[in-house]
């Protein structure tokens, strides 16, 4: 397997409280690999700080090494702006730009000047589309305002937007959370067609969902990384008492 991302001995903060405690994780390239564990544990803080989000909360302190194909990303010469298009996210409660269909795809590719004149830049819509599943329900109404699509469209649409740029990496936190259950099979089918195209990282609270849709499962409670390895190993044969109890429900 390709190392994608690599983390070692990391630390969160915000202010005196600290909310990652020493966590040390490898992300494949080859792999969806999915954060679990209870309400509050750091899954989400953890999954922010491999695209720098942290860096918008002014009291937030990482400390550790965190490498993208070997490269820090805290490194004082690190373009954030490029390393978040590099990593992209998708955040819990679809967030659709304000603008048209097209325009939500197209704004990434325009910042980052990705194409040269309207011709590639609509194959880059349509393409992001396609991968996103979403093509066929939009693809005569790219004018239309993004939020009047319902919740699980809107949340394909901020696939589309993230996968516009070409990123290497997309984090989703609790995609699915705020979808139905018919939204919610559409993204997971979403999330197997776009294996090895992307490294992904999802957060969870669904353990049938990360059963689902990893290869890869790693297990936070209070701040620290209880266990880690192949997803079918962790939910049938976990190493640590902590894993076990919250898989059998014994708290979460």
């Amino acid at each position: 397997m390709t190392q994608k991302i690599t983390a070692h001995d990391v630390n969160v903060f915000y202010g005196e409280k600290q909310a990652i405690r020493q966590v040390s994780i490898d992300i494949d390239q080859e792999d969806v690999t999915a954060f679990i564990g209870p309400s509050g544990c750091g899954k989400s803080t953890f999954l922010r700080t491999l695209n720098r989000m942290n860096d918008t909360v002014a009291s937030a302190r990482v400390e550790g090494d965190i490498r993208l194909d070997g490269e820090d990303i805290y490194s004082k010469d690190m373009d954030v702006v490029q390393l978040r298009a590099r990593v992209g996210m998708v955040f819990q409660k679809p967030n659709p730009f304000p603008k048209s269909i097209y325009e939500n795809v197209a704004y990434g590719p325009r910042i980052h000047g990705l194409a040269s004149g309207k011709s590639e830049m609509d194959a880059i819509v349509e393409q992001s589309l396609t991968r996103a599943g979403l093509w066929a329900e939009v693809k005569d109404r790219l004018s239309d305002s993004g939020t009047a699509l319902s919740g699980g469209q809107q949340q394909r649409l901020c696939i589309a937007r993230a996968i516009a740029v070409d990123p290497e990496v997309i984090l989703m936190d609790e995609p699915c959370s705020a979808l139905d259950p018919i939204a919610t099979a559409r993204i997971e089918e979403l999330i197997h067609d776009l294996r090895g195209r992307y490294a992904i990282v999802i957060v969870t609270h669904n353990m049938q969902q990360a059963a689902r849709v990893s290869q890869k499962t790693a297990f936070f409670h209070l701040g620290e990384l209880v266990e880690y390895g192949d997803t079918n190993d962790i939910f049938t044969n976990p190493r640590e008492p902590r894993t076990t109890d919250y898989i059998t429900g014994r708290y979460g």
